[in-house]
This record gives structure tokens, sequence and C-alpha cells, in this order.
């Protein structure tokens, strides 16, 4: 794929494969209710990086997304693939993609990394708002979003089908790159117009918030960046759409995903990114994985895996 940043195109091929079912089954909830924590709900996940607060949120997902080399492994065979899906555990005629936004209360700041879908992904997606009031949170309250890149499954949920801010009080925050890359596309001129006056862009690496730092992941999109989350000696990394699945993406990161703009180097970047994480023994927030996406990487022989990790209650 060319890397001119394709929003719609992107919207519209991850819509077109979703299915009615739901998605992943979620970890529960680590928090017991209290006057101060709302009650358990399946798309609220809650956790700690040090003393700042995180909560995953679930948007939604896609479901029996079919094994036809078309999005994760295009330069690969449906066998070849679904031999590592099988190998796994999984089926191997189909995969399920998750999208759920992570939430983070750094001091006086409500900070939502990335915005969802909203009704642009179909019947498995727009649960963001909903998944924020379980969590205690209204959309007014948000003070800052912050945008890994433009593809519909992240930015669309940014405002509604009239234009009206889905976060009004919030600054929407992205690097300056992805930015011109957003603006110069016809296609998302109607969310361009809407979120125009919120916008504020950062250079690669920019410190955003006292505990949360861009850090970029090259080759998805023009200027496709992920956020490192520190509190103390504790450190998440936020990875974006530097993988999409937590076991084609992990174990084979050289295979070319449809959505990536520069194929060599989102591969490149894919394998630093993995090497990195397992090396360091990073906690690892991945939007794609299984819900709530939270976990580790490590190396098994001569691949890697995903572990995922369920927060202490």
């Amino acid at each position: 794929m060319s890397p001119t940043f394709k929003i719609s195109a992107a919207a519209l091929l991850l819509s077109g494969v979703l299915a009615a079912a739901a998605c992943t089954p979620p970890a529960e909830t680590t928090e017991p209710a209290s006057a101060e924590t709302p009650a358990a709900n399946p798309d609220v996940t809650r956790f700690n990086v040090g003393s700042l607060e995180l909560i995953a949120l679930r948007d939604g997902g896609m479901t029996g997304v079919p094994n036809d080399n078309s999005v994760l492994a295009v330069d690969r065979t449906p066998e070849e693939v679904a031999a590592v899906l099988t190998a796994a555990g999984l089926p191997g005629d189909s995969f399920d993609l998750s999208i759920q936004p992570l939430l983070v209360r750094d001091g006086e700041r409500l900070v939502l990394i990335d915005a969802g879908g909203g009704a642009s992904m179909g019947a498995n997606a727009g649960k963001l708002v909903a998944s924020l009031q379980a969590a205690g949170v209204t959309p007014d309250q948000i003070t800052d979003v912050l945008i890994s890149h433009g593809h519909g499954d992240h930015v669309a949920g940014l405002a509604d089908a009239s234009g009206a801010l889905t976060f009004p009080n919030a600054t929407i925050r992205l690097t300056a790159n992805e930015w011109t890359a957003i603006q110069a596309n016809a296609q998302s001129a109607d969310l361009v117009t809407a979120i125009t006056p919120k916008v504020e862009t950062f250079a690669p690496g920019a410190q955003i918030t006292p505990g949360i730092k861009a850090y970029a992941i090259d080759g998805h999109t023009p200027g496709h960046t992920g956020y490192e989350i520190a509190s103390g000696d504790e450190r998440l990394l936020y990875i974006g759409d530097a993988m999409h699945h937590h076991v084609i993406s992990v174990q084979q990161p050289t295979w070319t995903i449809a959505f990536d703009g520069d194929e060599a180097t989102a591969e490149a970047s894919r394998q630093a990114l993995l090497s990195r994480a397992a090396s360091e023994n990073l906690l690892v927030y991945a939007v794609h994985f299984p819900y709530p996406g939270i976990g580790r990487i490590q190396r098994r022989e001569d691949t890697f895996v995903w572990v995922p990790e369920t927060p202490a209650s």
C-alpha cells in the first residue's frame, strides 16, 4: 500500500469483515465496587502503572475475519497463516481483533489514548462512551485525547455523524506528520472540520504529560506513534498499530500487514519493538490484542510470544 494516509480505506476494509458475534470474552475488572469505584463491568479493566491509574475500555472488535491473506499476511498463503494459528490453539480459517482505547489518570488530567471507531466500524464497535460511563467518567471530563494514528478505528470516535465532538473539552494531540496526512486526504474532510479547533501537534518523542511520552513507531502511517507511560520504576508501552494480532504479528513480525503504508519500515519497527519489549520485560498495551490487551513479550526459541497479564485485584 502507498504511504499516503488511508483513513477511509482502512475503515471500510475493517468494517467489511465485522461479524455479528461478540468479540473476545473480557477479563474481569480488577477493583471491587465502592463509593469511589463504579461496579464491575466486563468492558472496563482497571490497573496501575506506579501511582497512575489506567483503565482499558472496550470499544468493540472484529470477529471472524477470514484468513484469506488480505489483512495480516498479504505475502503468505492462507495455509501458512493457518499453520501459525492452529499451532497456538486457534482456528485456522479466521481470526479476531479487538479495539480497546486506554484511559490514563495523570494528576488533574484524564487522558484518553485513541478514540475508537465510533459508529463507523459496524455492530461490534462504538462502545467506548458507554465503557467510559461504566468507569465513572463522562466524555466532557476528558482533558486530552492522544492519537496513535489516523485510521478509522482510532479516530472515527472523535466526532459523531453531525460533526459534534465526542469529547468537547479535550485537546486532541497527535504528531505533526500524522495531522498533515489527515488534512491531505479529501475523504477525511468532515473529520478535519470537526476537530481542527481542538488539534495540537507534537514532534516524535515529545513529553505529552508528566507521565506520558510519545514513542515513535515508524512505518504504519506517516506519523504513527506509540506512548510510553511511566511512574516511578514502572512503565507501560502503548503500541498502537505496530502489531495487530497477538499470535501472527508477534511470532511472524516480517509478514506484511495490509494497512502498513511503508511495509519494510513497519516490519523493522515491529522487530525492534518486540526485541526491546522482551529484553526490558516491558508491560505492553496492545489495542487490537484480545481484551484487555495487557501483557508482555517473551522470547521463545527463534521467535517471540505474547503473554497476557491479568492485572492484580
